[in-house]
């Protein structure tokens, strides 16, 4: 059953992602929009954004996937007018961490010796959750999916995410209703950041999956459609002309 809602949903996927992510709820929410493309192979968040804003229509509900939430955070800042709501998927709002450059490009460096299938291989499984690990057909999806993204994509997505703005103060300006939204198993992107991101927003609500992992819209569509028709129903506002900035 497809269920219309008058805001159209727009979906911003994360790191070598596209629609294939999100299937199920593209087939459950009538006109759902993924911005598919890898962002036109921008290499910074803030080119991201503006390659989703010219894809976009006026006002939408804005749902971000691990990177793509960075993304959605970023067009909340350029553009709040155009976010009714905001929802945080499987993401953080931190800085760069110790370490982090060199585990980004030990992948992008497997990747160029021996190919985007030895670089999936490498990076998908400790994305999924157990039981989606063992599941052999969304294995071969995801695995799909990431692979057809190819190392440029890839190599220009790190370079975005290792170059990412800071967050610490855009978070409190944030007046749309906002769900952080979590894999129980996620051990990319875990529970305790997205308390952190709910702490942060005013009014934000955090929801866990049980038994999802990093690839939680692919891995247990069914709760997470659930999750998403509850925010898409939270009453919400306009943003304060103090908070566009």
């Amino acid at each position: 059953m497809t269920i219309s809602q008058p805001t159209p949903l727009v979906i911003l996927p994360g790191l070598l992602c596209d629609s294939r992510m999100f299937a199920a709820t593209r087939a459950h929410f009538e006109g759902t929009i993924v911005i598919d493309g890898f962002y036109g192979g921008a290499d910074r968040i803030a080119a991201m954004a503006t390659y989703a804003l010219d894809r976009m229509p006026p006002r939408v509900a804005l749902l971000g996937h691990s990177l793509g939430a960075r993304v959605a955070l970023e067009i909340w800042r350029q553009a709040p007018e155009r976010v009714e709501r905001l929802a945080l998927v499987d993401t953080g709002v931190h800085a760069v961490k110790p370490g982090e450059q060199d585990n980004r490009y030990a992948l992008r460096d497997l990747g160029r010796a021996q190919g985007m299938a030895a670089l999936v291989a490498q990076w998908l499984p400790p994305m999924m959750g157990e039981t989606a690990l063992a599941d052999t057909g969304l294995m071969a999806i995801l695995t799909a999916m990431a692979q057809d993204a190819g190392l440029a994509a890839f190599e220009a997505q790190t370079q975005a995410l290792l170059n990412r703005p800071t967050l610490d103060t855009l978070l409190p300006a944030i007046t749309c209703p906002t769900f952080a939204i979590v894999g129980e198993e996620d051990r990319w992107s875990p529970v305790a950041q997205h308390e952190a991101i709910a702490a942060a927003i005013p009014g934000a609500q955090l929801r866990i999956v049980e038994g999802a992992g990093h690839m939680m819209p692919a891995e247990a569509p069914a709760p997470f459609n659930r999750i998403i028709a509850e925010w898409r129903q939270k009453k919400c506002q306009l943003p304060k002309k103090d908070n566009w900035q």
